[in-house]
C-alpha cells in the first residue's frame, strides 16, 4: 500500500495486516509517508535482505509492528527483531515439499510463517504453486499462504485446510495497478470469503 485514499478505503474493509514494502527493486516501494496510515490495520514492513538497523529504522518512523523477511535473513535475525517486540513473517518460497524443511532452523523465532512461490520477483508474481505441497508441513508455526491469490479463488481457498494456516496474502491480483488495490474488487472478496467461513 502506498496511495493515502486508498490506504483509507482498504483499512475499512476490516482487514487484519497492511503491508508496506521497503525494498526499492520492487514497484510497490514505500519511498516516502503516506498522508494517511491505517488505523485498525497492523501495519507490516516488508523487507528483502535488509540491515537490521534499517528495519528499526522504518519501524520508529512508520510505526511497524509486523515485518515480513523475503530474502534469505538468517533466524538469527528473526529471533533478534522478536525479541524487540516485533512479530516476524518469514516468507519461503516453495517449488517441492523439500522446501519446507527450511523452516526448521527459524521455529520459535518467528510469529508466522508465509508461504509464496517462486519467481522473478521477491512477491508479486501473481501466480500459484502446489498447495498440496503443504501437506508435508508439521511445524507449529502458523502460516499465511500467499502466491497469487486472486477473485476466483474461493472456492479453491475453501477447500484447502491445515491446521497450521492462519490466513491469506491478497496482493498483485487485487491491484489496478502496482501498490493501488481494487477497492470494490477486495470488498466482495472478503465478504464472500467471510460468508463462507461462518
Amino acid at each position: 500500500m502506498r496511495e493515502e485514499g486508498n490506504i483509507r478505503q482498504v483499512d475499512a474493509l476490516g482487514i487484519d495486516l497492511m503491508g508496506f514494502i521497503f525494498y526499492d527493486r520492487s514497484p510497490r516501494h514505500v519511498a516516502t509517508m503516506p498522508g494517511h496510515m491505517p488505523q485498525n490495520s497492523a501495519l507490516t514492513g516488508v523487507f528483502v535482505d535488509a540491515p537490521e538497523s534499517f528495519i528499526l529504522e522504518k519501524v520508529g518512523r512508520y510505526g511497524l509492528k509486523f515485518i515480513q523477511l523475503h530474502g534469505g535473513e538468517p533466524p538469527e535475525l528473526c529471533a533478534s527483531l522478536q525479541a524487540k517486540g516485533l512479530t516476524v513473517i518469514k516468507a519461503f518460497s516453495i517449488r517441492q515439499e523439500e522446501d519446507l524443511e527450511r523452516t526448521k532452523a527459524y521455529a520459535g523465532c518467528c510469529g508466522f510463517f508465509l508461504f509464496d512461490t517462486p519467481g522473478p520477483a521477491r512477491g508479486g508474481n501473481g501466480h500459484k504453486f502446489d498447495w498440496t505441497l503443504l501437506d508435508g508441513y508439521t511445524g507449529s508455526t502458523p502460516f499465511l499462504l500467499s502466491g497469487g491469490i486472486g477473485p476466483d479463488d474461493i472456492e479453491r481457498l475453501r477447500a484447502f485446510t491445515h491446521p497450521a494456516l492462519i490466513g491469506y496474502d491478497l496482493n498483485s491480483r487485487f491491484e489496478s495497478s502496482p501498490g493501488v488495490k481494487s477497492v470494490e474488487t477486495l470488498r466482495i472478496f472478503l465478504e464472500t470469503l467471510r460468508s463462507d467461513s461462518k
